[in-house]
This record gives C-alpha cells, sequence and structure tokens, in this order.
C-alpha cells in the first residue's frame, strides 16, 4: 500500500531543513598550517670549530632539514685550508695551530714544519673534524714556517713553493705562517748577567791598567809660578 502523499513531503522538508555539521574554521587552519613546509635554515656548522661534525651528518640527524655550504667537487683535490690562530708557549717549545676547513671535501689534514732550509717535517694525520694541532719541540729563539694541508681521494691541497716561505711567509689568510719562538726569560736573564759581567771585568781592567802605568812612569809634576819666592 502506497504511503501518503502529504507525509512523506513533510518529511522531505523536514530533513531539508536540517543544517548540516560545518568543520570548525580554526581545525581549518590548523591543518593548512602543518602542511605548510617550514623554511630551510643553515646548518649549526662553523668550518673553524674543533671536532666539527660534518654539515651532511648534522642534515640526517637533525627534526628539520638544514643547508649546508657549497663545496668543490669531490674529484678535485681540496682548496687549501686557512690558517688561523697560532698560541705560541716559548717555555714548554711548543704551539698550538688552529685552522679553518676549506669548502671542498676533506678527508684527513697534516701539518708541515720548516726550520731554514731543507725539507718539511711532516706531523701524523688528523680526521676531517679536527682544526688544531701541537706542535713540540720547538727550540728558543728558533724560527719556523708552518702550513696546513688537506686532501681527498683526488689529491692533496697546495703549498707555495718552499723558496719562497722563508721571505714571505705564504700569502695573506692562506695556509701558511711564520713563527718565531721567543728565548726563554732565563736565557734573557742570563744574558743580561754575562754581559753585565763583561763590562764590570773590562772596567776594572781599565782602572788597574792606567794605575800600573802612573806606578810605572809616575805623575807629571807641575811647573812653579814664576813670581813664587825661594
Amino acid at each position: 500500500m502506497p504511503g501518503n502523499p502529504r507525509l512523506l513531503w513533510l518529511l522531505a522538508v523536514t530533513f531539508s531543513l536540517v543544517p548540516r555539521a560545518q568543520p570548525l574554521a580554526g581545525d581549518a587552519e590548523e591543518e593548512e598550517q602543518d602542511e605548510t613546509p617550514l623554511p630551510a635554515v643553515p646548518c649549526d656548522y662553523d668550518r673553524c670549530r674543533h671536532l666539527q661534525v660534518p654539515c651532511q651528518e648534522l642534515q640526517r640527524a637533525g627534526p628539520t632539514t638544514c643547508l649546508c655550504p657549497g663545496l668543490s667537487s669531490a674529484t678535485q683535490p681540496p682548496d687549501p685550508p686557512r690558517l688561523g690562530e697560532v698560541r705560541m708557549e716559548a717555555e714548554a717549545g711548543r704551539a698550538v695551530v688552529h685552522w679553518c676547513a676549506p669548502f671542498s671535501p676533506v678527508h684527513q689534514y697534516w701539518l708541515l714544519l720548516w726550520e731554514g732550509a731543507g725539507a718539511p717535517q711532516k706531523g701524523p694525520p688528523l680526521n676531517s673534524t679536527v682544526r688544531r694541532a701541537e706542535l713540540k719541540g720547538l727550540k728558543p729563539g728558533g724560527a719556523y714556517v708552518v702550513c696546513v694541508v688537506a686532501a681527498n681521494a683526488a689529491g692533496e691541497s697546495s703549498v707555495p713553493r718552499a723558496e719562497g716561505l722563508d721571505g714571505a711567509g705564504g700569502p695573506a689568510f692562506g695556509p701558511c705562517g711564520r713563527l718565531t719562538v721567543l728565548p726563554r726569560p732565563l736565557t734573557l736573564l742570563h744574558g743580561a748577567v754575562g754581559v753585565g759581567s763583561a763590562l764590570a771585568l773590562l772596567s776594572c781592567s781599565a782602572l788597574v791598567w792606567h794605575f800600573c802605568l802612573r806606578e810605572r812612569w809616575g805623575c807629571p809634576r807641575r811647573g812653579r809660578p814664576s813670581g813664587a819666592g825661594l
């Protein structure tokens, strides 16, 4: 038996007047914000920091994406590092050398040390996170040239010619620098005492020689005045 048309019409009108559920404006804004990607920021990477973690590892470990500085191709030898602060300890005969990494892939570093003419002394290899090394056995009053070398699978960074290191000490902000070890304070004190003793001895010798000659030859006598009485 078919239903009453009036009843069906009344039910249709009733359902059409019921308001549909609308999403909250705040929830929609939050969803839009969640879907918006955050801007990338530079990674906490300092190429002069000692024991600096490689930037690629910082990218993988960080909760958000960060940017690394651009590097040259791994198929080319690295650019020369930049020598930084050199802290001397003359009394201990040592120096602490700091440097900054180049904008190139680096696998290891080492130091070259010249003392006058001849071949340099090569230090032990250091891993790519190191930015500081120590030089030992420096002589008081000695003059040296130190260079930092970076290396990767394609080769090693260049250093100035050894002939030009003694005079110029390498280019400014380059991988090399000159070191001058000051004499120890005790050495200066001993030198001053020695010079003072030598001067005192010379003065005494001059005085003794003067008096010996005076006793031997006698002092010149003064002549009498022409108007003096007998």
